[in-house]
């Protein structure tokens, strides 16, 4: 199975990204309901809450990395991620393979 990635963007919105590091496990969830995307996914961090959402916009997605749109018929309501790099751009983050539904990516 080929591993996925996304960027987390708009972390400056909420609290900053200063305090992710590599490994840090942070958890996704569908937001259906968001009146400017219909595929918006939020980034959530245990204790803290929403802290941005998977980019999905050719501006804001960092290399390889899938766009909200391409991820999210991929994963059930939510999913598990690691950060990996962070960078002034964006943050990666890994899917976690339990995360993903068909594990046929």
């Amino acid at each position: 199975m080929e591993k996925v990635f996304i960027t987390v963007t708009g972390t400056r919105h909420y609290f900053g990204s200063e305090f992710l590091e590599k490994d840090v496990k942070l958890f996704l969830e569908k937001e259906p309901d968001n009146e400017y995307d219909k595929e918006a996914i939020q980034v959530l961090c245990e204790g803290l809450g929403k802290i941005g959402y998977v980019a999905n916009s050719p501006y804001t997605v960092l290399g390889e990395s899938f766009s909200a749109g391409r991820l999210y018929d991929k994963i059930g309501e939510s999913a598990v991620v690691k950060v990996v790099y962070k960078t002034d751009c964006g943050i990666v983050c890994k899917v976690s393979k339990k995360s993903l539904l068909d594990n046929k990516i």
